[in-house]
């Protein structure tokens, strides 16, 4: 058998999907941030769903090895709408990741021995509360009818999907250790 083993290959197949689904539906919703005039909600979730694809990728490059046909279940919010309501669902999808679905897959991929698995598991889940939280607070705004206030740039780690908020990159990734001057901005 190529790859990772059985549970674990499965847990990784449904995060890339999920992660896959949740850069579309980012996309989708910056698109209709846009259209609102909220220029930096928008901003936020492109920076997001880059982030998203990041996550993706490093799931299936776990799953290199793999030589075979297979069908991905994975949850995903559906319902666009408004901005707020999209903040919405994007803070549940958050939150879900970060107290569901990445804990489970850490531990099975901890308890088969899947260090590669348990790597991009752990970056994953280490973005998604900063994900949670930006999305909070831009959603705090808008339900003012404010757009979020952005001071800074948003940055994000192209090797784990770490995302931070400023004028300039961190010096070093805090979750993967990659150099600052490698994130990309937004």
């Amino acid at each position: 058998m190529l790859g990772p083993r059985p549970v674990t290959k499965d847990a990784l197949m449904s995060a890339f999907g999920g992660e896959s689904m949740a850069h579309m539906r980012y996309l989708v919703f910056a698109e209709i941030a846009e259209k609102e005039g909220y220029l930096n909600v928008a901003r936020l979730f492109k920076a997001v769903a880059y982030s998203e694809q990041v996550h993706a990728s490093n799931h299936y490059e776990v799953l290199k090895d793999l030589e075979e046909d297979a069908k991905v279940v994975a949850g995903a919010l559906f319902g666009p709408g408004t901005t707020s309501k999209n903040l919405g669902l994007a803070i549940k999808g958050e939150e879900f990741e970060i107290n569901e679905m990445y804990p489970a897959y850490m531990a099975i991929a901890e308890s088969q021995g899947e260090n590669d698995a348990l790597r991009v598991f752990k970056w994953a889940h280490e973005a998604e509360k900063v994900h949670a939280r930006l999305y909070k607070e831009a959603k705090e705004c808008v339900d003012r009818s404010e757009d979020w206030a952005l001071s800074g740039y948003i940055w994000v780690c192209p090797v784990c999907g770490y995302t931070h908020i400023g004028a300039e990159a961190p010096g070093t990734c805090p979750v993967c250790g990659a150099p600052g001057a490698k994130f990309s901005k937004f």
